[in-house]
């Protein structure tokens, strides 16, 4: 912890009973079993106005989740701040998230989108497809090492100038 910020924050967010819209809690429980130093790590069914005070506590947080669409075997960027057009409590998107942080809480949290592809999102499967498994293991791969690193480069799944 440096000057009371606690440097990353990783939010993986998803139901698990719906097939691979468990990817980000499945990421979390991976990268929480490393006990990486510096590296916290939360998991819901999907965020709330709750989550911008911890994410305020952060110097970057990075949140994952199933992509129905885009690159394999995922894809990862920069979020900027962005107000809600409209505000509920129960589910809030990422950008809003960090808005939130940043406007309720003077944090200048940075944010980052980490989507692993995901294939079937049917009710009452809790298993990984066999595809969406395998991109979930990349998207640890590569992220377990950038965090040991302190630095992210390009991920599998980007396209340089997206």
């Amino acid at each position: 912890m440096i000057g009371g910020l606690v440097p990353l924050l990783l939010i993986g967010y998803g139901n698990p009973a719906r097939q691979d819209d468990g990817l980000g809690p499945a990421l979390a429980a991976a990268i929480e079993k490393l006990n990486l130093d510096g590296v916290t790590v939360d998991s819901g069914y999907q965020l709330g106005v709750e989550d911008a005070e911890t994410a305020a506590r952060h110097r970057t947080v990075i949140f994952a989740d199933a992509a129905t669409t885009g690159p394999e075997p995922f894809a990862f960027r920069a979020l900027a701040p962005e107000s809600p057009q409209s505000f509920s409590s129960h589910s809030v998107a990422p950008a809003a998230v960090l808005s939130l942080a940043h406007d309720a809480f003077g944090s200048n949290v940075a944010g980052y989108l980490l989507a692993i592809r995901g294939y079937s999102f049917e009710m009452f499967v809790e298993t990984l497809t066999e595809k969406a498994a395998a991109n979930l293991a990349a998207a640890e791969k590569w992220l377990a090492a950038a965090l040991r690193a302190g630095s992210f480069g390009p991920a599998p799944g980007d396209v340089a100038g997206k």
